[in-house]
This record gives C-alpha cells, structure tokens and sequence, in this order.
C-alpha cells in the first residue's frame, strides 16, 4: 500500500509540472517582470492549493488535466502574489521567503509590486484555458455547454475566495490593523483574519475541483466547511510554529508575532491549548469530509498531516 508521503509527493510532483506548463516564458518582452514572477512561483512550498484542486477533482472521477489544471496553476500563482506582496517593505519588509531571499529583496521593491499584481492577473488569464474552444472568440468548435458551465462555477469560486469577501479582505484588515499599531486584537477578529486570510485558499480549491468533477452542489458546500475548519487550523498550527521553531526550521521569520506584540492562538490559548484547538478543529474538518461519497482516505490524511506540519 503506497504511503502518505509517497502519495503526497506523487501530488506535488505532479502539481509541480501542472504549474511549469502554465507559466510564461521568460524570453518575451518585459523579460524581468516575468523572471520576478517565475522567481516567486518556483521558490519551492508544499503545493497545498494545487493538490486539494487535484485530489478533490479525482475524488469525482476527474482526469481531464486540460479541465482541472488551469486552475490548480492559477491558485499557486495566487496564493504566491499573496506572499509576495506581504513581504514587501510596506507591509511585513521580509527579506527570506521558504528558505531564500524574497522576490523583493532579489529584484527591488517596485518590480515586487508588479510581480505580485501581475502574478494575480495572470492566474485569471491562466482559467481561462479551461473553457472550451467554443469559449474563446472566433471558434468554430461546437461549444461543450457542462464544461464550460462548470469552468464559470470554479471561476466565480475563485473569485469569491481571493477578493474582497475572501484572501484580500482578511489580508487588507490584517495589515489595517498592524499599520495603525493595532497589535492586540478581540478573538472575533482573530478568526476573521484567518478565515479569510487563510482558510478562503483552503475552501476555494476543495470546492472547485468538486465543482470541475461534477458534485452536487450539497457535497461542495460540505467542502466548503471543512477547508474553513481546517484552514483556521492551519493558521493556528501556524501560529504554534512561529514560537516553537527556528527561522531555519520553518523558512521565514520565527518569533515576529510574539516580538511584535501581535494577537495570534498562542497568545489567547497559550502553545498546548493552541496545538489542541488546531486538532480540534481538523477533527471536525475530517468527519465532513469523511461523509463524503468515494475515497476520502487521502484527503482526510493530509489535512491531518497539516494541521500537525513542523514546518
């Protein structure tokens, strides 16, 4: 029987060369603009997003590749615009991103700018070779009306979960907050933060490749609640993270929420009351998914694997 790790590293190998294919060439014009942004896509990571879009499109019998891999490219894009642009001076001035120096620390602030809005532009650009040829202007190939229905669905998931209602929003409050030394927060906002900070990108692609297989739409909503569970425990792992390992250990800045005097879990729970909250909530994250049609195994061991990560 092939193990999790096996099977993980099999989904991220895979998601790895999804991701390749869809991203632009660095020989067209403007050339460091596209570096900057294959730069910050190719700095390594686990590849979380992608594999959950990948896993929960074969859970409903998908293997179109042309269908699901799109969009398992365009959020990897989108997660990395997020990265790059918290990096940047303005908001958290990071100079190490996953063990390496950040897009701006390599390429200069304003090219950071423009890799992460362009980064976020060229994701929706990416979706759109999932529709069929029929889609796009000028075709003349019938069009393939449940594909294209399915494609608008993901999309406007996408969309919701990385806006303003979803990735953006948390992120705009988040740095709202810490620019006017509002460092101490109520829990209710902490959870807001991390709901839609976080938690959004983990809803979003369980729920599209449900979407891109063909599942009801009652299996996407169960989908729906059990990212949110177990993205808020992924931030809460997080946070656990950030006091307990070394910048070595976890790739980027240990320490700076508790320095900086910032609300995070550990500072409401405490370390074990946090760690205990995590699995609390992946527990209920994996009973949803459990009640799921098909095998689920994979799916509920690497949440579960997540929400207990050292790094």
């Amino acid at each position: 029987m092939i193990s999790l790790n096996e099977e993980t590293e099999k989904a991220r190998a895979k998601a790895e060369e999804i991701i390749r294919k869809y991203l632009p060439e660095e020989s067209i014009v403007p050339g460091r603009i596209v570096s900057a942004m294959n730069y910050s896509v190719l700095a390594g990571g686990k590849r979380v997003r992608p594999i959950l879009i990948l896993k929960s499109y074969e859970l409903y019998g998908g293997t179109d590749m042309s269908l699901a891999g799109p969009f398992a490219a365009a959020i990897e894009m989108i997660h990395t615009s997020s990265l790059v642009h918290d990096d940047l001076p303005a908001i958290d001035n990071d100079e190490y991103r996953r063990g390496r120096k950040t897009t701006h620390a390599v390429y200069g602030p304003a090219i950071g700018v423009l890799a992460g809005d362009t980064l976020m532009n060229y994701a929706y650009e990416t979706v759109m070779h999932a529709y069929s040829s029929a889609a796009l202007p000028d075709s003349d190939v019938p069009a393939d009306a449940e594909r294209d229905r399915r494609v608008t669905r993901a999309l406007q998931i996408l969309l919701a979960k990385t806006g303003i209602s979803g990735m953006l929003g948390g992120q705009s409050l988040d740095v709202e907050n810490e620019k006017n030394g509002v460092l101490s927060v109520t829990k209710e906002t902490l959870d807001y933060i991390y709901l839609h900070k976080t938690a959004a990108l983990l809803e979003a692609p369980l729920m599209i490749g449900a979407v891109l297989g063909g599942a009801p739409e009652g299996d996407v909503k169960l989908l729906e609640q059990a990212g949110r569970k177990a993205g808020l425990a992924f931030q809460i792992r997080d946070d656990v993270l950030d006091v307990t390992k070394t910048t070595e250990e976890i790739g980027k800045p240990a320490g700076s929420d508790e320095a900086n005097g910032k609300t995070t879990y550990v500072t409401l729970m405490g370390t074990e009351g946090a760690a205990k909250e995590a699995e609390r909530l992946t527990g209920e994250a994996l009973g949803l998914i459990g009640r799921l049609p098909g095998n689920t195994d994979f799916l509920r061991e690497y949440l579960g694997a997540l929400a207990r990560r050292e790094h």
